[in-house]
């Protein structure tokens, strides 16, 4: 396909990010992985970007923009907005290079990546805290880029920044050796590392088909590339929060267009699957849009037996406070846990005759959450309920309505589910 941009990233500057690179962003180890080889029948490597020092790729773009700015532009200083990787990586590199910077991050950010941002950047950076979401903080960071004359480092549509993330396409490359690459998983944001990898694979590696994957809830650059053109979507889920974005960067669009081979999604409940069993399994830390690569070898199962395929982990700054709702979205995704409004019938033993004879006998109660008397006969309540097998689910409604104990399923409600999840 021809690329209309005129911006590519050259080998030439992906080498020279690399020089710039050496000592402030490590050289990640490209790692197999036992467990998901024999489950695939293929040789799967995992490209550890979260063992970077801010645990994420994005030191690699955020040092190789920030190094090539003037002696002015330097001197008066960078802002930046983000809610987590990219806040760290030019924390850090303001750090390394004495530049004082300001960063603006989304008020609800959580304390553990502020502090984060402050332990990297020191007594070079401002984190100013404003707005509700990531375009809130946006917003504001242009404007005070406008009215200070200041630097704007952008977390993915920048050529520096591409061609720094391209890198990582550089270090797989030097260290698979004389092995072929088959297929390389990718996640997609904003497309800087998708853009910059897969270039690097175009001029070193052609026969590697580069897939990108983002998160069922932002498809932002399936939707563009399907429609032609870089499209910004109304409205996104925000979970997978590393990957999460309405439009995704003009420059990395074009680029994306010519050189994946395929993008895909994957549901976000599958994506928390993944994060339990990586470290319930192998002691692997990794955030939601670290795990998208993995998340999508189901969807490859077929064409990567026998295979070498490298599988991107992007980052590994999951905040421990998510736990439950990742736990809770595995569950869901797995169609394992159910709620329901179920009526009681005002009577001595209507409970205990739910639990024992409507219940099976793996069945668990994990959410009760009983209203007063509506009316004489009923009392509602809201019940989430954790199954042992997705087939119990059908068997178990019977039961209810044999009864009448069965008011309503709520999984397939979003207006009403969303109070609940």
């Amino acid at each position: 396909m021809q690329i209309t941009t005129t911006y590519y990233p050259s080998l030439a500057s992906v080498e020279a990010a690399a020089k710039k690179l050496e000592g402030v962003a490590a050289v990640t180890p490209l790692m197999k992985n036992v467990r998901h080889s024999k489950q695939f029948e293929c040789n799967i490597l995992f490209k550890r970007e979260d063992l970077q020092q801010v645990r994420s790729y994005k030191i690699r773009g955020a040092y190789n923009k920030m190094s090539s700015l003037s002696a002015a532009e330097t001197e008066n200083g960078i802002v930046c907005a983000s809610a987590g990787n990219h806040a760290q990586g030019v924390a850090l590199s303001c750090k390394l290079l004495k530049i004082k910077g300001a960063i603006f991050m989304p008020a609800p950010t959580s304390n553990q990546k502020i502090e984060q941002v402050k332990m990297f950047g020191e007594e070079f950076i401002d984190v100013i805290l404003i707005g509700d979401t990531y375009d809130d903080a946006f917003h504001a960071a242009m404007m005070h880029c406008e009215d200070s004359h200041k630097t704007f480092i952008n977390p993915f549509n920048d050529k520096k920044v591409i061609e720094g993330q391209a890198t990582v396409g550089l270090e797989i490359i030097d260290q698979a050796l004389e092995h072929p690459i088959h297929y390389v998983f990718v996640p997609v944001g904003g497309g800087g590392l998708s853009a910059g990898l897969s270039a690097v694979f175009k001029e070193l590696s052609p026969q590697t088909k580069v897939i990108g994957v983002e998160p069922k809830g932002a498809p932002s650059m399936s939707t563009s590339i399907k429609n032609n053109q870089n499209t910004e979507l109304d409205n996104i889920e925000n979970f997978v929060d590393g990957a999460a974005v309405k439009r995704v960067g003009d420059l990395n669009f074009e680029i994306c267009r010519a050189n994946l081979h395929d993008v895909i999604t994957v549901d976000e409940g599958k994506i928390c699957q993944v994060i339990l069993d990586l470290y319930n399994k192998e002691a692997i830390v990794i955030e939601p849009a670290g795990a998208l690569s993995i998340a999508a070898l189901d969807q490859y199962a077929e064409e990567i037996k026998g295979k070498n395929v490298v599988c991107v982990i992007s980052g590994s700054n999951n905040d421990i406070t998510r736990t439950a709702e990742i736990k809770e979205r595995a569950l869901l995704y797995a169609n394992l846990k159910h709620y329901f409004i179920i009526k009681f019938p005002q009577r001595a033993g209507a409970l205990r005759e739910f639990v024992v004879e409507i219940l099976g006998p793996n069945d668990d109660i994990t959410h009760f959450e009983y209203t007063k008397k509506t009316n004489r006969e009923n009392g509602a309540a809201v019940v989430g309920l954790q199954l042992k097998d997705a087939k119990d689910l059908q068997p178990l409604i019977a039961r209810m309505k044999l009864r009448n104990f069965f008011g309503d399923y709520l999984n397939d409600k979003p207006d009403l589910f969303q109070f609940l999840v």
